[in-house]
């Protein structure tokens, strides 16, 4: 019996690290499921955010246009045009006249030439 000792132990060992191998296989897999369903469920998300992304820059862009804000100032806000009496002309700002110091300084470097 002495002889079949190491046998059995070497044995144990064996059968024992192999289901500790099974075990770590089985819960490494599942955990492989897991982050696929994870994954699958992250892509479905990213893909809706951008359809939605996509919409609201579509929408965006229309609120921008000058029919759209006339719409919405005669709905929503209830605006109309003004009346003559509150349009007020407002004249072009004037163009500021070139400084005579500048040309007078040029003229006296081409004198001295």
């Amino acid at each position: 019996m002495k002889e079949n000792r190491p046998f059995l132990l070497l044995w144990t060992l064996a059968v024992a690290a192999s289901v500790a191998a099974f075990v770590v296989h089985l819960a490494l897999r599942g955990r492989t499921v897991q982050l696929g369903y994870e994954l699958g469920r992250a892509r479905s998300e990213q893909a809706r955010l951008r359809e939605a992304k996509r919409v609201l820059e579509l929408e965006a862009a229309s609120y921008k246009t000058p029919q759209r804000v006339e719409v919405v100032a005669r709905t929503l806000l209830g605006m109309r045009p003004p009346s003559p009496e509150r349009i007020v002309p407002m004249s072009a700002p004037k163009a500021p006249k070139p400084s005579t110091t500048s040309a007078s300084r040029g003229d006296a470097v081409r004198a001295e030439r």
